[in-house]
C-alpha cells in the first residue's frame, strides 16, 4: 500500500532495485505464459504434432485463392481426400446446398446460400461415449490464398489425425469436419450441423481458426456453461485463454464455423492465433507469412485436447448447461475457478480495500479528505490514457492514410503498441509525480486499489468473466498492503512487491493479448488495462520515486525535478517508438497499402461504375472514384444500406444473368412463380431481389426454404445471395403477393478487374483489401414478370 519506511538512501535504493527486478521477472514469466512453443521438425516422433509436417499441407493448400465453388477449391478438396485416404481413413464428401450459418443478411444483401462440399472423415473410438468434432475450413477468400486462414486449421486437423493414428486410439470417436464455404456464409458448417447424420447426437467441437499470421493460439470462445470444458482445456499442452476474451467476443458481431455448432447446442471451444492481422483475408496471406511456432501451438493444443477428451465420458461434457468458469493464463498453468466465486471475490476485494483504508487512517497515513480527493483525481489517468491512445492512432492515420484501410493492425504494430503502453505509463508517472507531495502516496495508492475494487464489482455485474482483471489485483494489493502498514524493515518491501507481482502476472498477458485482438484502432483498451496495472503498482512506484522527505528550499526543488525525470524519459520513449514504428512499417511489394475497388455494369442501360467503400480515398483509388459516400442499393441491392463512393467507368461487353419463368400459377393477387436464375459467364455468386411493394410469402431456393420478408425503406426488399451456383442455374420457387407485375433485380459477380476497359494495374506497393467486394465484377439486370 505504501513504500516501506526505509530512510537510509542506500537501503531505499537497494529496496527499489529488488522490487524492480522481481517485477521484471514476473513480467517475463507472464509474457512467457502466452508465448507459443518452438515448432518441431519433420523428424519429430510420429505420435507428436510437428508444425513442419503440417506446413507441407499448408504449402499445398494455399498455392492460390480457392473460394467456394472455384476450380482451385476443387483441387484442394481432391488433395485433402487423397491425403486422408493415404492415412488409412475413408473420407466422404458432403455435397449439398445450405443456408448461411449466422445472421449475415444485413451485410450480404439478403439470406446467404451456397453449394458446399464438406470433407468428413471419422476415426472410430475403441468404446465411444460420443463424438469429438475437429473442425476447420479449407476454402479461402476470393483474393487471398488463405495460408493462415484457414490452411493453418486444416493442416493442424490433418496432422492431429495423423498423430492420433500413430498412437493409441482414443476411446471416443473423432470426426474431422473440413468445411467449405466458411468465408462466404458459414454454409459448410451449417450444412453439416443441419443435414449430416454424424451431427444428430451432438458432441464436443474443437474449431481451429486463424485471423493473422502469428501469436499464441488463443482459446477465445466457448459454448455456454463452459466450466467442465475449461477444466478439460487446462490439460492442453499450453493453454492460453481468458474468460474476458469470451465475454468480449460474445458482444462482437463476429462469427466463425463454431457459430452454427454453438447455436445448434453443441459444446465446444474455438481457438485461433490472431497477431499479424495485416495479412487477414488479403493476397499477402501466403504460407511464407506464417509463424510456424503459432502452427505448432495450434496443433499441440488440439492434439492434447483430443486425447484428453478422447479418454473421457462425453455425456457430461456434451451438456451446455451450468455456469461459466473464470480463467486466465499464468506461468505454467491456466488459473481457473467457478463463476460462482466471481461475486464473492469482487466483494471480498472491496472489503479488503476498505479495511486497508480504515487501518491507514488510524495510523494517520491518510485523512478522509485526502482519500476523497485522491479518489476523484484517480479518474484522470483512467480517462486520459485511453483518450491519448486514440489520439495517437488518429495522428498515425493522418501521417499514414492507408492505415485506415488495414483490417485490424498495420503490418508491424509492435512499436506502436509499446508506444501506447509507454504513453499510459507516462500518464501514471506524471500524475503521481504531480500529486504525490500534495495528496500523499498512501492516499493515491489506496485510491488506485479502490477503483480497481469498484471496477471488479462493476465487471462482476456486467462482464463476469472479466472481473478478475480488477478484483484479484485489488485483493492482492489490499492484503499485502495490510502486511506493509503493520510491519517494519524489509517485510513491507516484500509485501508491496508481491502485490505488484500478482497484478503484473494477471494484467500484463491480457494487455499483450488484447492489442492484436482489438487492433490499434482500439488501442484505448490496452491503455486502460495498462493504467489499471500502473494503479496496482503505485506502492512500488513510490518506492523508486525520489523523496524529498522533510527537505525545504533548493533540496526539495531538486527532488521534484529529479522526480520528473522518469516521466520525461518515458515521454521521450513514446516519441522514439512512434518514430521508429513509422520508419520500419513502410509500404512495399511485400507489405502493400491496401485498397478496395469493384466494378458494376447495369445491363438495363449499358452504364458502368467503379465502386469503393474506402473511408478516405487513397491515391491509387482516386483515379477511379470521387465524390461523397452514398448508397447504391437502388440498382445494386446486394450492398443494402452500405455507403460507397462511385465513379464513371467504361461499359464492358458482359452478359447479364438470365432469369426465366418455368411456371406461373395465379390465385387472386398471389402468384406462385417457379424461376431459374442462370449466370451466362463464370461467376462465384448470383443474387436476386424483389422490388418494394411486393410481399414474398414463401420462398425456396436451391431446394432450401428461406424466410420471407416485407420490404423496408429500401428500393429492393426480399432477396438472397447464392455462392458457388450450379452451372445449370439456381431453382427458385416464390409465392408473391403484389397488385401488379413483380420487378426482380438479378446480379452475378465474378473476380478480377484486370481485363476491364480502363483498368490500370496496381503498382507493387498497392495491394487489395480482403473484403468480399474487393475485385468484384458485378453485372445486374432488371426483370419485370
Amino acid at each position: 500500500m505504501r513504500a516501506p519506511a526505509l530512510t537510509d538512501p542506500a537501503h531505499r535504493a537497494l529496496a527499489a532495485l529488488v522490487a524492480v527486478v522481481v517485477l521484471a521477472l514476473a513480467g517475463f514469466a507472464g509474457l512467457a505464459s502466452v508465448r507459443p512453443p518452438a515448432s518441431r521438425p519433420v523428424s519429430a516422433p510420429e505420435a507428436e504434432f510437428s508444425a513442419e509436417r503440417a506446413f507441407q499441407q499448408v504449402e499445398a493448400i494455399a498455392t492460390r485463392p480457392h473460394p467456394v465453388g472455384s476450380p482451385a477449391n476443387d483441387e484442394v478438396r481432391e488433395r485433402l481426400l487423397t491425403t486422408l485416404r493415404g492415412m488409412g481413413l475413408t473420407p466422404e464428401v458432403q455435397d449439398t446446398v445450405s443456408i448461411e450459418g449466422a445472421g449475415l443478411s444485413s451485410s450480404a444483401g439478403g439470406t446467404g446460400l451456397a453449394r458446399v462440399r464438406n470433407v468428413i472423415a471419422q476415426i472410430p473410438g475403441t468404446a465411444s461415449t460420443g463424438r469429438i468434432f475437429l473442425v476447420a475450413h479449407y476454402d479461402s477468400v476470393q483474393v487471398g490464398p488463405g495460408g493462415n486462414d484457414d490452411a493453418a486449421g486444416t493442416s493442424a486437423a490433418i496432422e492431429t489425425a495423423r498423430a492420433l493414428l500413430a498412437g493409441d486410439r482414443p476411446r471416443n470417436d473423432v470426426v474431422l469436419v473440413l468445411t467449405d464455404g466458411e468465408e462466404a456464409c458459414l454454409c459448410g458448417a451449417k450444412a453439416f450441423v443441419d443435414q449430416h447424420p454424424l451431427a444428430r447426437d451432438g458432441g464436443v467441437v474443437l474449431n481451429l481458426e486463424a485471423r493473422g499470421s502469428s501469436g499464441p493460439a488463443i482459446m477465445f470462445e466457448t459454448s455456454a456453461g463452459n466450466g467442465r470444458l475449461v477444466e478439460a482445456y487446462s490439460h492442453a499442452a499450453k493453454p492460453v485463454g481468458t474468460s474476458f476474451a469470451v465475454e468480449i467476443y460474445r458482444l462482437l458481431p463476429n462469427d466463425t464455423d463454431f457459430t452454427p455448432f454453438r447455436e445448434a447446442g453443441f459444446a465446444g471451444l474455438n481457438t485461433a492465433y490472431i497477431d499479424g492481422a495485416a495479412v487477414y483475408h488479403a493476397p499477402t496471406d501466403v504460407p511464407a507469412a506464417m509463424d510456424r511456432d503459432s502452427l505448432q501451438h495450434h496443433g499441440d493444443n488440439a492434439l492434447a485436447l483430443v486425447r484428453e477428451l478422447g479418454g473421457r465420458d462425453l455425456a457430461d461434457l456434451k451438456a451446455t448447461g451450468g455456469g461459466d468458469a473464470t480463467y486466465f493464463p499464468a506461468p505454467g498453468l491456466l488459473v481457473r475457478y467457478p463463476g460462482s466465486l466471481v461475486w464473492p471475490i469482487a466483494v471480498l476485494a472491496l472489503l479488503a480495500v476498505a479495511a486497508l483504508a480504515w487501518l491507514a487512517r488510524r495510523q494517520r497515513l491518510i485523512t478522509g479528505r485526502r482519500a476523497l480527493v485522491a479518489g476523484a483525481l484517480t479518474l484522470v489517468p483512467i480517462v486520459l490514457a485511453p483518450v491519448l491512445a486514440q489520439v495517437l492512432w488518429a495522428l498515425l492515420k493522418i501521417m499514414r492514410p492507408p492505415y485506415a484501410e488495414m483490417p485490424i493492425d498495420p503490418y508491424r504494430p509492435e512499436l506502436y503498441r509499446v508506444a501506447v503502453i509507454l504513453l499510459a505509463a507516462a500518464v501514471i508517472l506524471a500524475w503521481f509525480a504531480l500529486l504525490r507531495r500534495r495528496v500523499g502516496p498512501a492516499a493515491l495508492a489506496l485510491a488506485g486499489l479502490g477503483w480497481l475494487a469498484v471496477l471488479g464489482v462493476v465487471l462482476a455485474a456486467f462482464v463476469p468473466g472479466g472481473s478478475y482483471l480488477a478484483a484479484l489485483p485489488a485483493l492482492a494489493g489490499a492484503v499485502f498492503g495490510l502486511v506493509a502498514v503493520t510491519t517494519r524493515g524489509w517485510i513491507p518491501v516484500v509485501a508491496v512487491t508481491l502485490g505488484g507481482a500478482v497484478a503484473t502476472v494477471i494484467l500484463l498477458p491480457t494487455v499483450i493479448m488484447l492489442f492484436p485482438a482489438l487492433g490499434m484502432g482500439l488501442g484505448a483498451a490496452g491503455a486502460f488495462l495498462t493504467v489499471l496495472l500502473g494503479l496496482a503498482l503505485l506502492p512500488v512506484i513510490d518506492l523508486i520515486h525520489p523523496r524529498a522527505g522533510g527537505q525545504r528550499g533548493i533540496e526539495a526543488l531538486r527532488s521534484r525535478r529529479l522526480g520528473a525525470v522518469p516521466t520525461l524519459a518515458v515521454v521521450l520513449a513514446v516519441i522514439v517508438c512512434t518514430a521508429a514504428g513509422l520508419a520500419v512499417d513502410r509500404f512495399d511489394a511485400q507489405r502493400p497499402a491496401l485498397t478496395q475497388l469493384m466494378y458494376a455494369l447495369d445491363a438495363d442501360n449499358g452504364t458502368a461504375r467503379w465502386i469503393s467503400d474506402e473511408p478516405d480515398v487513397q491515391d491509387w483509388t482516386s483515379q477511379y472514384i470521387s465524390g461523397d459516400l452514398h448508397r447504391v442499393d437502388d440498382t445494386l441491392p446486394t450492398f443494402g444500406p452500405e455507403e460507397v463512393r462511385t465513379g464513371d467507368a467504361q461499359a464492358a461487353t458482359l452478359p447479364a444473368p438470365l432469369l426465366t419463368v418455368e411456371s406461373d400459377t395465379r390465385s387472386g393477387d398471389a402468384r406462385t412463380l417457379k424461376l431459374r436464375l442462370q449466370p451466362q459467364r463464370a461467376v462465384r455468386l448470383v443474387t436476386l431481389h424483389v422490388a418494394a411493394g411486393a410481399t414474398v410469402e414463401s420462398a425456396t431456393v436451391g431446394g432450401r426454404p428461406l424466410p420471407s420478408r416485407t420490404t423496408g425503406d429500401h428500393a429492393w426488399g426480399w432477396g438472397f445471395v447464392f455462392h458457388a451456383p450450379p452451372s445449370d442455374g439456381v431453382e427458385i420457387t416464390l409465392t408473391v403477393r403484389a397488385s401488379g407485375p413483380v420487378k426482380f433485380r438479378a446480379m452475378d459477380g465474378s473476380d478480377g478487374l484486370s481485363e476491364l476497359p480502363g483498368f490500370r494495374a496496381r503498382p507493387p506497393a498497392v495491394g487489395i483489401v480482403g473484403s468480399h467486394t474487393s475485385e468484384l465484377l458485378a453485372v445486374a439486370k432488371t426483370y419485370t414478370l
